[in-house]
C-alpha cells in the first residue's frame, strides 16, 4: 500500500462502479429473460456481463482504477 494516498477501499473507483454496473444491469436482464425463457436474451447479457469485464480492465488500464493517473480519491 503506498503512503501517498489514502485508503479508498476495495474497488472504489470509477472503473470499478462502471464494470459492477454494467454487470448488474446484465444480470437484471438475464434474470427477467430467464424467467420469460428467452434464451437469445439470456446468452446475450451473459455477453454483456462479459463485456463489463473488459471496460472495468480497459479503464482501470486507462488510469481510472483505484491507483490510476486519472483518479482521485476522495475523503470520507
Amino acid at each position: 500500500m503506498s503512503d501517498q494516498y489514502p485508503e479508498p477501499g476495495e474497488g472504489n473507483s470509477p472503473a470499478a462502479w462502471t464494470a459492477v454496473i454494467i454487470m448488474l444491469v446484465a444480470f437484471a436482464i438475464g434474470t427477467v429473460a430467464f424467467f420469460f425463457d428467452l434464451q437469445a436474451v439470456v446468452w446475450a447479457s451473459a455477453g454483456l456481463a462479459i463485456v463489463g469485464l473488459i471496460v472495468g480492465y480497459v479503464l482501470k488500464r486507462l488510469g481510472y482504477g483505484v491507483y490510476g493517473d486519472k483518479y482521485t480519491p476522495k475523503d470520507h
